[in-house]
């Protein structure tokens, strides 16, 4: 059994490490291309902070109210029946996450070994297609080796990767702020050349903030990951919510602060065609060796970031399997140190052949648009249902202003949808549809519902 080992500390560490990896390293530039200037490219970063306060909301609930193994899987199994369509539902989740979550955790690889070149940037033919995908494979096998040990140890080294982040992400703040023009900037952002009302009022402007969204989202992702550690999170009712939140407001400074000092140092044009965005401020506010060496430090948070990811999807399918509800072989936990190996050495597999055969645009497209329906808004709706059937009294920790954050949940999540490009939109749809075609063979191979009412034991 798992053990509610860790702190409210430990807790926020790890989620903090998530959400800061190597994206936004390599989105800013993506993201400032997108918006066409400094003041809407941090408009675009606020957006994506708000979207996670908001989207905490309903986390915050279901993880305060069942604080157990797999976060969303346990949600949905929960929010629309343990023996009819919560199976479904979190059968399409869980079916979903055995590539969805190696896509993350391909796509931090791959960027950390696209952001490695800076290294050897301006030599030329250093490097090849095969050589960097070697690199990121090498990545997902040392942080397995990492991951496999015990939760308490794994508490330790986050609150130590934690710090880490801290203090790199101030070190590149505190640079740009110090040899920039940040007063200036700020001056443009509050004040924009223009006004902002004439801006917000064109519908370019708001299709390119969806548009921009994508990535910024991306890069926010991992506020929800301590609801996939439930059944290890000490006094879960209290530390869940409040590790998110402080999680999101957290990362949601040092990211805007890193705008700020990169736009302070670099132009806006400089931004939008540079590959290495904080390396190349660092290089002009520093020089080439500070800039290396920065460099180094920023992949030191793209590990601490997928070492968290890794850790929070294996908890996923071995739920899943622990309920009868995916392959048992991901149910076994580690003999004596007591975590979910199979699970762990499955997800970083298929995130090997991720790395071997993606680039890093086609993983970061294909992660939103594929969790949309099965995951934000269906555990939205279940949160709904939850309230309707148990009464809100029944709830630990309730959100304000309930129901409004639930529908701007739905509302955000449609429009992130609809900005994205026609095939990104159609993995969102077919991805689920596959997932249903699994589920009816899985359930028809295990006797269960729909095809049985009464639950039998069984052997896969």
């Amino acid at each position: 059994m798992l053990r509610r080992e860790l702190s409210f500390f430990q807790a926020t560490a790890i989620n903090m490490i998530d959400m800061v990896g190597i994206g936004p390293f390599v989105t800013t530039a993506a993201v400032a291309a997108i918006m066409g200037s400094a003041h809407l490219a941090i408009l675009a970063w606020v957006v994506g902070m708000l979207i996670a306060f908001i989207d905490a909301s309903v986390w915050s609930e279901l993880g305060a109210k069942f604080p157990h193994a797999g976060g969303t899987y346990r949600f949905l199994r929960e929010a629309y029946g343990e023996s009819t369509w919560g199976r479904y539902f979190s059968f399409l989740f869980v079916w979903q996450t055995t590539f969805t979550a190696p896509l993350v955790i391909a796509s931090g690889a791959l960027g950390f070994a696209s952001y490695s070149r800076f290294f050897l940037s301006g030599v030329p033919q250093t490097t090849t297609p095969w050589s960097s995908r070697m690199i990121a494979i090498a990545v997902v096998v040392m942080l397995t080796m990492m991951l496999y040990r015990k939760i308490s140890d794994v508490g330790r080294i986050s609150v130590v990767l934690w710090w880490c982040v801290v203090i790199i992400m101030t070190a590149i703040i505190v640079a740009g702020f110090s040899l920039g023009n940040p007063v200036h900037l700020i001056g443009q952002v509050i004040a924009p050349e223009g006004g902002w009302l004439p801006q917000l009022s064109d519908g370019a402007v708001w299709t390119a903030l969806g548009v921009a969204t994508l990535p910024t989202i991306y890069s926010y992702l991992g506020y929800y990951n301590v609801c996939h550690l439930g059944a290890e999170i000490a006094s879960p009712e209290r530390v869940i919510p409040r590790s998110m939140y402080l999680s999101i407001l957290g990362i949601g400074i040092l990211y805007i602060l890193m705008q700020v000092a990169v736009f302070s140092v670099l132009s806006a044009e400089q931004v939008k065609v540079s590959p290495f965005v904080v390396s190349d401020m660092l290089s002009v506010t520093f020089g080439r060796l500070t800039a290396n060496i920065g460099t180094m430090f920023i992949l030191v948070i793209a590990l601490a970031s997928l070492f968290s990811v890794m850790l929070g999807y294996t908890r996923i399918p071995y739920a899943a399997a622990q309920d009868g509800l995916f392959f048992r072989q991901f149910g076994r936990l580690h003999p004596t140190e007591n975590f979910p190996h199979i699970a762990l050495l499955m997800l970083a597999g298929i995130a090997i052949v991720f790395v071997s055969t993606l680039t890093i645009t086609d993983a970061i497209k294909s992660i939103i648009t594929m969790r949309v329906f099965t995951q934000f808004i269906a555990q939205t709706v279940g949160l709904m249902l939850v309230r309707r059937r148990l009464g809100s009294g029944s709830m630990p920790w309730k959100m304000w202003l309930y129901p409004l954050p639930a529908l701007l949940t739905i509302a955000i999540w449609v429009w992130i949808y609809s900005s994205a490009k026609p095939l990104q939109q159609a993995m969102g749809v077919v991805a689920p549809l596959i997932g249903t075609f699994a589920f009816l063979v899985f359930a028809r191979r295990t006797k269960t519902w729909p095809y049985r009412t009464v639950e039998e034991p069984y052997d896969i």
